[in-house]
C-alpha cells in the first residue's frame, strides 16, 4: 500500500491466513477472474526440502524457460514436499476507481450472458462476478447485523459485480452495461453503489454468506468447480439430485462463477437433529460429486485436500495422476515427514 501497489488475493480469511499457506493451498477468492489464483501470482519460492536442503528459486523472472518450473510443485502442495520459507510475489497498480453492482438476474443462463457481457463492456476490466443465490441471503439477514436487502423486489439468483480500474476509465461503464443487460432481458433489477460505504456494504453481504451458514448449524459443503459454460447444466441437475434423496434438504450456494467455482452446500432440514444430518454426508457428497465428475470438474477449486477431501480425491483422481503424485513425494521425501496422512 505504502508503494501504491496491490497484491490481489482476497478471501475470507485474509485477516489472519499467512502468505506461506495461500501457497500451500494455492488459495483463491473474490478476484481470481481478474488476476488468477495464487499460483498466478507467484514468480519465485524458496523453498527447504526434507533432507535439509534449501532450493532457492527466487530470481523474480517473468520468463524463464530453463528446464522445470520446479516452484510449482510446492505451491498446492499442501506442505507435504516442503516447507516454503520465502516468496516473490507479483504487484499490480491498485485500483483507485471502481463500479459495484448488485443486480437481480433472471436466470442460469443469463447470467453466464451477464458474465460474458460484464467483460465485454468493462474491457475485461472485471475483477469480481460472484453469484449469490437468495437463500443464504435470508441466512445472512437472519445472522447478521445491519444487513440490508440491497434491493425492494426478491429474486432467486443474483450476481455481485465489480469493475475496477487504476485510472478513471470506468465512469459510466457500469450503468451502460446494465441498461444493456435490461434490455437484454438478462437482468430485473439492479442498484450501483454510489460510495465507498455502500460498496462496502455490498461487500459485506457476500462474506458474510460463510458465517451465517455456519450459525444456522450443520450442513454438508462442497468447493467445486466446472468450466464456466456447464455452471446452469450443473445446478439443474444436482439440485433434483439431492432433493430425489432428501426432499427437505436446504440448498445453500454461491461462489465464484466467473471462474466456474461454486460453494455448492447443503444445510440440514430444519427438523433433523444435526448428527442425524451428518450421517447423510457421505450420500449427498457421492450425488454431487458424480455429477462434477461428469462434467469434467474438480472436487476442490480453493480449499485443497487435506483430509476432509482425501477419499474423494483418491476416488476421483485417474490413477496415473496419483501414480505421478506419489513418486514425486516419494522421491522428495522418502521418510514422509512432510505434513503425513494428507493428500495422498
Amino acid at each position: 500500500a505504502q508503494m501504491d501497489r496491490l497484491f490481489p488475493l482476497s478471501l475470507g480469511a485474509e485477516g489472519s491466513c499467512q502468505i506461506g499457506g495461500n501457497l500451500a493451498t494455492n488459495a483463491g477468492g473474490v478476484n481470481v477472474l481478474r488476476y488468477g489464483n495464487m499460483r498466478d501470482l507467484v514468480l519465485g519460492l524458496e523453498t527447504v526440502l526434507p533432507n535439509g536442503e534449501i532450493w532457492t528459486g527466487l530470481k523474480g523472472l517473468r520468463k524463464d524457460n530453463t528446464g522445470y518450473d520446479l516452484k510449482h510443485l510446492f505451491i498446492g502442495s499442501e506442505g507435504t514436499l516442503g516447507f516454503i520459507t520465502a516468496a516473490t510475489l507479483k504487484l499490480f497498480p491498485k485500483p483507485k476507481y471502481f463500479e459495484t453492482c448488485f443486480a437481480a438476474v433472471t436466470g442460469l443462463p443469463q447470467i453466464i450472458e451477464l458474465l460474458d457481457q460484464a467483460r465485454h463492456r468493462s474491457g475485461d476490466g472485471v475483477s469480481s462476478f460472484e453469484l449469490i443465490t437468495r437463500a443464504p441471503l435470508e441466512l445472512a439477514f437472519k445472522h447478521g447485523k445491519n444487513l440490508k436487502d440491497p434491493l425492494s423486489e426478491t429474486a432467486g439468483i443474483y450476481a455481485l459485480i465489480e469493475f475496477s480500474s487504476s485510472t478513471n476509465i470506468n465512469n459510466g461503464i457500469m450503468e451502460k452495461f446494465l441498461e444493456a443487460a435490461f434490455t437484454a432481458g438478462l437482468v430485473s433489477d439492479a442498484v450501483i453503489a454510489q460510495s465507498e460505504t455502500q460498496r462496502q456494504a455490498l461487500w459485506k453481504l457476500r462474506e458474510f454468506l460463510p458465517e451465517a451458514e455456519k450459525i444456522e448449524g450443520a450442513s454438508v459443503k462442497h468447493d467445486i468447480a466446472v468450466p464456466v459454460s456447464s455452471i446452469p447444466e450443473f445446478i439443474d441437475t444436482a439440485l433434483p439430485a439431492i432433493k430425489d434423496y432428501m426432499p427437505d434438504i436446504r440448498p445453500i450456494y454461491f461462489g465464484h462463477v466467473g471462474d466456474g467455482n461454486l460453494h455448492f452446500n447443503f444445510a440440514k432440514p430444519v427438523s433433523m437433529p444435526d448428527d442425524q444430518f451428518i450421517g447423510h454426508k457421505e450420500q449427498i457428497n457421492e450425488i454431487i460429486l458424480d455429477i462434477v465428475a461428469s462434467l469434467g470438474g474438480s472436487l476442490s477449486a480453493e480449499h485443497g485436500i487435506g483430509q476432509l477431501k482425501r477419499d474423494s480425491f483418491l476416488h476421483y483422481t485417474p490413477e496415473i495422476d496419483l501414480h505421478l503424485m506419489r513418486q514425486l513425494k516419494k522421491t522428495l521425501d522418502p521418510n514422509n515427514i512432510m505434513n503425513p496422512g494428507k493428500l495422498l
